[in-house]
């Protein structure tokens, strides 16, 4: 078959999962293809122009410290940012930044444009070229074929996209774009099972219509600090965003015309998200709830435009202009882009490794929405993990499995192959066992050497961390030997912060495990105290305060990584292994899971089933 040309990779698709990907695999040393319907909406943000979140935030600060690019782009083209939920443990702190949505979309493109064993095209591929099961090239919808050795799949809603609004629905990609039409049959051929899921998005709403005085305004954070651990410099916010809430006239309206919502009248088949339900969705399930809180964000410094988050609709246009008038503030709105419903084709997770290669087809990978996510973050996060195993397989280096106790990426992708997901899974901190081992502020400790050793982390940006890291353990070991005297000026701040007073010399790590008592509180009587960078005291502090609930933890690690140590033969015959129920045998069998650890993760797999593979693997001498 002649081709037009050869690549390593082709990564289909420049959504954020395609970004990621593609950008792994060329720095790592191959030549790589990127393909998209339209250059113009490379990593767009069809949904909310926001990068972070809860639990999603996490996510970025891993992407980055694995050395790919989110974190990065998000500090270069911010408009607002905020840490979330500080009034809680440092587990579940997150940061969130509001982004120029178009300033985002071009500053990426030229990020992909500059990386030169890179090439960006503009093309529907609709077929995978396989043969013996292995991928050897792409074809796109003009009949043009390249070579390439492996293939990502990150193709978002764009796959089979068909768009509900009202009692109309039509073919289309997000924002009226293009859908990718043809590749669905093509995989459908190679025998990977394809789903049907559906996300929503708000209506855009034009500034001028907004007022303003009627909203609660919410400001970013007067001291801000970045997503990325390479961005340096002063940050600064330019935007506020805005907050309003429903009412019983917007509930009546939305319950008055429900028959007319093709979530509810049957046209939609695909399944939505369980944690991002559209405002039908929320009224009809909350029916308690005399209220639900919408927030009003600017899409950028050179539009009119705002977004109204959490207020996703796939009601009659007249219908949704109809209940946003009923909101305080916005009750002249007008509307520039109606929101919408979308379906889409996804794969089942469950035909995937945990490298994210299919199980049947060698060199064809899953990212993002087509593995059944929602979500920028979580796209990016399998982007990077499936673009950095693509060209490590290719390399005939060993590919990177991220345990669950090493990363909220991990426990994204372990949950995806091993558990699957019924509806567009999204990560929530609760996913994750190791919450206070997984924080945002110590994702660099967790993962830069790996992308270090991996290749996508620079020698001289390994260094500072290195340097970073010993400062820490030099400044918890001061911490930890220097005493504090007894003094009246001491005991006063003490009893200030409702914590008793001390009544000899006392060790500063002491003071800092009272939960009332802060690093910097401590500052005026701490007289040989370094200057430190806030990143270098603030994990010493957070290192001495948390220490007994973080060893808790690793123990805990400890314990189960002998089940992830001790790994299962993809040959296994789970029907011959004696002593499984037949239950077991059959998901094993599905599932082929890679270590005795994942397969205890498996529904449908209890402990006496482990057991068995345990005295299996010892009698087989594995």
């Amino acid at each position: 078959m002649p081709y037009l040309d050869n690549f390593d990779i082709a990564v289909i698709g420049a959504g954020h999962a395609g970004v990621e990907a593609a950008l792994a695999a060329a720095r790592l040393g191959h030549r790589t293809a990127i393909f998209t319907i339209s250059l113009d909406s490379i990593a767009n943000m069809p949904c909310n122009p926001s990068i972070g979140g809860t639990a999603k935030g996490h996510l970025v600060r891993e992407i980055d410290a694995l050395g790919g690019e989110m974190g990065r782009a998000a500090d270069a083209t911010f408009l607002q940012s905020r840490v979330l939920n500080l009034g809680k443990g440092p587990a579940v702190h997150s940061h969130r930044v509001q982004a120029d949505r178009v300033r985002y979309h071009n500053h990426i493109k030229k990020i992909l444009e500059d990386e030169p064993l890179l090439s960006v095209k503009q093309a529907e591929i609709t077929r995978i070229i396989v043969e013996n099961g292995e991928v050897k090239g792409v074809e796109t919808k003009l009949g043009t074929t390249y070579s390439c050795r492996a293939a990502i799949i990150c193709t978002g809603t764009y796959l089979k996209g068909v768009v509900h609004v009202g009692e109309t629905s039509y073919e289309s990609g997000p924002d009226s774009t293009l859908p990718s039409v043809g590749l669905s049959d093509c995989l459908r051929e190679l025998g990977i099972t394809l789903r049907r899921f559906k996300t929503g998005t708000p209506a855009r709403v034009h500034k001028r219509s907004i007022d303003f005085s009627k909203l609660e305004k919410q400001d970013g954070d007067p001291e801000i600090s970045p997503f990325s651990f390479e961005t340096e410099g002063e940050l600064k916010n330019s935007v506020s965003c805005y907050i309003s809430y429903t009412n019983a006239e917007t509930h009546k309206i939305i319950l008055e015309n429900l028959h007319r919502s093709p979530l509810y009248s049957g046209r939609i088949e695909g399944i939505g998200p369980r944690y991002c339900p559209s405002i039908e969705d929320k009224v009809v399930r909350f029916s308690d709830k005399p209220r639900h809180q919408l927030f009003i964000e600017p899409m950028g410094l050179d539009t009119d435009e705002y977004y109204l988050q959490g207020m996703s609709s796939s009601l009659p246009e007249e219908v949704q202009l109809r209940f946003l008038r009923t909101i305080e503030g916005l009750e002249h709105v007008e509307i520039m882009r109606n929101a919408y419903a979308i379906e889409y084709d996804c794969c089942d997770s469950l035909e995937l490794k945990p490298t994210l290669e299919f199980r049947n087809i060698k060199g064809l990978y899953g990212a993002g929405q087509f593995n059944g996510t929602s979500g920028y973050e979580e796209a990016a996060a399998q982007g990077l993990i499936a673009g950095i195993n693509a060209a490590l397989a290719l390399s005939g280096r060993e590919q990177i499995v991220l345990p669950r106790s090493s990363s909220y990426i991990g426990t994204l992708i372990d949950d995806l192959v091993t558990k699957g997901v019924q509806d567009p899974y999204r990560m929530m901190t609760s996913r994750s066992e190791y919450r206070l081992l997984l924080r945002e502020d110590n994702a660099d400790e967790r993962l830069t050497s790996i992308g270090h050793d991996i290749g996508l982390i620079s020698e001289q940006r390994y260094q500072k961390f290195l340097e970073k890291e010993r400062q820490i353990d030099l400044e918890e070991k001061r911490l930890r030997g220097t005493k504090l005297p007894v003094t009246e000026e001491l005991n006063r701040l003490i009893v200030s912060h409702e914590t008793s007073p001390i009544t000899e010399p006392t060790a500063i790590s002491q003071l800092l495990k009272r939960p009332q008592i802060g690093y910097l509180d401590l500052e005026p009587f701490d007289t040989d105290r370094p200057k430190l960078a806030k990143e270098v005291w603030e994990q010493a502090e957070l290192r001495i305060k948390y220490e007994g609930y973080i060893k808790l933890q690793q123990e805990q690690v400890e314990k189960l990584k002998r089940l992830e140590e001790k790994l299962l033969p993809e040959d296994i015959d789970y029907q011959s292994v004696r002593g499984l129920r037949l239950e077991a045998a059959e998901k094993l069998a599905k599932i082929k899971p890679r270590s005795v650890g994942q397969a205890s993760r498996i529904s449908g797999v209890n402990p006496a089933d482990v057991s068995v593979l345990l005295i299996w693997l010892e009698q087989n001498g594995r």
